[in-house]
């Protein structure tokens, strides 16, 4: 397989996650202090919504870049 050609496969299969699931979710930690033994953190869950235009475009960018380098 070629570069383009993985190129392709990956943000098609980007693009189509990106349908299924609509969202990231990721835990950050967000402030840490330290008092002798006792440490305190705190760990906030946050979500990035993932446009459905943008994994539409992934796809066609994808299929389009399989279907060129297969003519060839």
């Amino acid at each position: 397989m070629k570069v383009s050609q993985i190129a392709g496969l990956v943000l098609v299969a980007a693009g189509t996650l990106g349908l299924v699931y609509g969202q990231l979710e990721y835990t950050r930690e967000k402030s840490q202090v330290s008092l002798g033994p006792i440490e305190l953190s705190m760990k906030q869950k946050e979500s990035l919504q993932i446009p459905p235009w943008l994994s539409i475009g992934g796809i066609a960018l994808g299929c389009v870049l399989l279907v060129l380098r297969g003519k060839r």
